[in-house]
């Protein structure tokens, strides 16, 4: 009954126009206070959430990506990036998907990615005669790799919420981003020969590459430092998003020298924001999960689940039809902290690896970024762009095809996630 309570209220203030994290928050503290509980569990359980070691990683890294694109480093990258593979037909395409796995290693975010690449990666595009909704679309399916690979946001909040390893999930997410990279080249490749896609204008030299690979070098080495410092256990994930920051002030004020001041305030105050928005979805969360536990909802899900099927490849395929659909009208920090406690125990105790886990869901509510109606990429995307929203979502299209792909192979490929941390993390 509290249940329905609480979810009732929660889309009446949704579909009122409230902010996700203020509807959560509301109903889930109005309908603890109605069934007689201690109005002081609203504060207890909001603190508990946030008290969180994991969690601390997450404004440390959204600062580490602010702080390289505040101190121009991401131009580097951009620039080698496109020297090597810019010649090719569509070669900005591959570009865009390639420069968002090397920072994905960095921010962790596709907001992030957009953020800090879209902008320049759209303007090239147009000036190289590519349509928009090319450059729209290409843009938004290459910012996905952000949340897959080390260090993702949402795989360390899932991390949290699910109670598993976040060394042995944020490794998990490597070989999956990878994979997704690999189609959506493939995908790119086919488009430039059917649509006849122009080649970069760049040219290339051997001099011009030996000075760009000198200038982006030690930004390319940050997910070097990150990933290995995960891979030989000296570092956890909140140790290596504080390293983060010191490496991306080093590299700010004594390599690049265009880190300020005043540009470290304006990250800083940028991190605030973002994680501010972030945290306030983990409490509100959290009281809405506390109002499903005391009501048995995640018990009663599992056994609805398991009387559905026993087959792990079945549960997860089930989920993933959940998922797709949650994260087309729910936000996906918000979707992971409420479905996670309750989609877990039933996968596990099916045999599914909470490990293959963590990244399914994570794919899944990717998708949610771009599909309406509460898809962020299109709509941060269509600002970045100036192009109306209908647009952006015709260029969205074509790649949600391989990013369908990448996510059946991880549900149907466990040691696509799996291997990697398995055979490091012992």
């Amino acid at each position: 009954m509290m249940s329905l309570s609480v979810l009732v209220l929660f889309l009446v203030t949704m579909a009122m126009g409230v902010p996700i994290a203020v509807a959560m928050g509301v109903s889930a503290a109005f309908v603890i206070w109605w069934h007689d509980f201690p109005i002081s569990v609203v504060a207890q359980r909001t603190v508990n959430a946030l008290d969180s070691t994991p969690l601390l990683a997450v404004p440390l890294f959204i600062f580490a990506a602010n702080l390289f694109n505040a101190a121009g480093i991401t131009h580097h990258l951009f620039e080698l990036i496109r020297l090597v593979v810019g010649r090719i037909r569509g070669g900005l395409g591959h570009v865009t998907v390639l420069t968002n796995l090397v920072f994905s290693g960095i921010s962790g975010a596709a907001l992030a990615d957009i953020g800090a690449l879209g902008g320049t990666q759209i303007r090239l595009m147009r000036e190289q005669k590519y349509t928009d909704e090319f450059a729209a679309g290409i843009t938004m399916a290459a910012a996905t790799i952000g949340p897959i690979f080390p260090p993702s946001i949402p795989l360390i909040i899932f991390a949290a919420a699910a109670e598993v390893s976040a060394v042995k999930l944020l490794l998990a997410g490597a070989v999956p981003a990878l994979i997704i990279a690999a189609l959506l080249m493939v995908q790119i490749a086919v488009m430039a020969r059917t649509r006849n896609l122009p080649r970069d204008t760049v040219e290339f030299s051997f001099g011009k590459l030996a000075k760009a690979l000198r200038a982006a070098l030690p930004a390319l080495l940050a997910p070097v430092i990150l990933i290995g410092g995960l891979v030989s256990g000296f570092f956890g994930p909140t140790e290596v998003a504080g390293i983060c920051v010191a490496y991306a002030v080093l590299l700010g004020t004594l390599v690049y020298r265009q880190l300020t001041w005043r540009a470290l305030i304006e990250a800083a105050r940028e991190t605030v924001q973002a994680t501010a928005s972030v945290l306030f979805i983990v409490g509100s969360a959290a009281l809405l999960a506390w109002v499903f536990t005391i009501d048995r909802v995640p018990t009663m899900a599992t056994e609805l689940l398991l009387s559905l099927s026993t087959d792990p490849i079945v549960m997860l395929l089930i989920i993933n039809l959940i998922l797709l659909v949650v994260g087309m009208i729910m936000e996906s920090i918000a979707a992971i902290l409420i479905l996670a406690p309750i989609l877990t125990p039933a996968a596990v105790a099916v045999g599914v690896d909470p490990i293959q886990l963590g990244v399914v869901v994570v794919l899944n509510l990717m998708f949610g970024l771009l599909t309406p109606p509460v898809g962020m990429s299109l709509y941060m995307v269509s600002i970045i762009a100036r192009m109306p929203l209908h647009r952006v979502i015709v260029g969205a299209v074509p790649f949600l095809v391989p990013l369908l792909v990448a996510l059946l192979l991880v549900t149907l490929i466990p040691a696509a996630s799996v291997w990697l941390p398995n055979l490091i993390v012992k």
